[in-house]
């Protein structure tokens, strides 16, 4: 077709207002009385940038000055986002190349600001994270993000991570799980590289920690911590933890741990609402290049309530029986994802070596060593609450859990899970202390 018959053709459908649906990748659609997109295509899609392709400048121009915004808007409704969109036209797309990615955080390039969707249940978290990354260390410090497993904490912390790593190339910006911040510092009193291990922590201009409720109870860990957190402070860097819970909850906290975690803001992150539910399944299924219609959208959002990992972890099982097996995006596709990816916790059955090597690693103690005749007060009472876990979440008879134990009598198992029972009911400390075992084993099997 000859440009001036092209355009001609165009004009008559201008001028006629023949509707026109034009399919982009990446499930965008745009529909409508719009005829400029004729021959226009998609680029890329990325974390905060949709890319268009025209091939003559004039038709560029006219998309850009007025449909930009359309654009912007069918995607901030599909992803829950704002997003920029580049209209290139010939000559330029040659000379068009994505961002080179860093070497920052591998792995966690999904974990941003764009990609997090903002409900009722997340909203101020998710503001005072992004205050922080947006002015690190004088808004909010230190920033102590809690609630539940898998609702996006982690996220968050990753999205300060890249924002600052973005405007701040130059900041040194730290990432450790608390669990793996005292493994550290264990090896390194070990190795005699305590001033290396101070300087690594104590030289960050961002600190991040994931799960900070582990340090507590650990006394050489929660010493360095203090001194890392009075350091980093008194320097105006910027700090953020993330937890399960609020640090007056922390029974095995110092006290003078929780009073700097709270010197700062506070932010709770709730389980999503059914709207935020909605537009995290959504968001999900567009981003894998699926088109879920709205009835399945409202089966999972109903069904799936628990999470986000949960969530996305529905869309993902769907996806898998759909390429996999060849079935159909149905109900009863949903219905079988929904009912074989999460069962409830107590279908879950751990195994006796995962149960001792969780209660292994939070007393740093060997399982040689767990399960021998050793008998310091540490290790007695780290055996005895192994097995009274192993009772507890297992289906052991207390015969077979003697035998984990070097052939232990049933009668030395039962007075261990009974003095662990009483412990529990009148020791807080100690029912904290089985409650991050739990959760520890727990995080294995999700």
């Amino acid at each position: 077709m000859s440009q001036k018959v092209q355009e001609d053709f165009l004009g008559d459908i201008r001028k006629n207002e023949i509707a026109v649906t034009v399919f982009l990748i990446n499930g965008v659609k745009l529909q409508g009385v719009i005829t400029w997109f004729d021959d226009a295509s998609a680029v890329a899609l990325e974390d905060d940038r949709f890319v268009l392709y025209s091939p003559t400048r004039f038709k560029r121009d006219i998309i850009a000055t007025r449909y930009v915004g359309k654009i912007q808007a069918a995607l901030r409704e599909l992803f829950s986002c704002d997003m920029d969109v580049v209209v290139l036209t010939e000559g330029e797309l040659d000379q068009y190349s994505q961002p080179e990615k860093d070497n920052f955080f591998p792995g966690t390039e999904e974990y941003t600001f764009e990609r997090f969707v903002v409900g009722s249940s997340n909203k101020f978290a998710h503001a005072a994270a992004r205050a922080v990354a947006d002015n690190p260390g004088k808004s909010y410090n230190p920033l102590f993000i809690y609630g539940e497993s898998g609702l996006g904490k982690t996220h968050l912390l990753y999205a300060i991570a890249h924002t600052i790593h973005k405007n701040h190339p130059e900041y040194k910006v730290v990432y450790i799980k608390g669990d793996t911040f005292t493994n550290e510092l264990i090896q390194a009193i070990r190795e005699g590289r305590n001033a290396e291990f101070r300087e690594k922590y104590r030289g960050a201009d961002v600190f991040l920690m994931d799960d900070v409720q582990f340090i507590a109870g650990r006394d050489s860990t929660q010493e360095e911590m203090f001194h890392t957190f009075n350091t980093l402070y008194e320097l105006k860097k910027q700090i953020v933890f993330t937890s399960d819970r609020p640090p007056k909850e922390m029974l095995r906290l110092e006290d003078r741990l929780k009073t700097r975690f709270e010197w700062g803001l506070l932010a709770d992150i709730q389980p999503p609402d059914y709207e935020t539910r909605m537009a995290i399944i959504k968001n999900k299924a567009i981003r894998m290049g699926v088109e879920l219609p709205e009835f399945l959208l409202q089966l999972i959002a109903e069904n799936i309530t628990a999470n986000v990992r949960q969530i996305e972890g529905t869309v993902n099982k769907i996806m898998a029986y759909q390429q996999l097996m060849g079935d159909s995006v149905d109900k009863d596709t949903v219905i079988r994802a929904v009912k074989d990816m999460f069962k409830e916790k107590s279908d879950i059955v751990p195994t006796a070596d995962v149960i001792i090597d969780e209660v292994c690693k939070f007393y740093n103690i060997e399982p040689a060593t767990l399960r021998g005749q050793g008998r310091a007060k540490d290790i007695s009472l780290a055996r005895q609450i192994a097995m009274y876990q192993i009772r507890r979440m297992t289906n052991l008879s207390l015969k077979e859990i003697g035998k984990e134990f070097d052939n232990r009598d049933h009668t030395t198992v039962l007075h261990s899970i009974e003095r662990i029972e009483d412990l529990v009911k009148t020791d807080p400390e100690k029912a904290e202390i089985i409650k991050d075992i739990t959760a520890n084993i727990n995080i294995r099997y999700e």
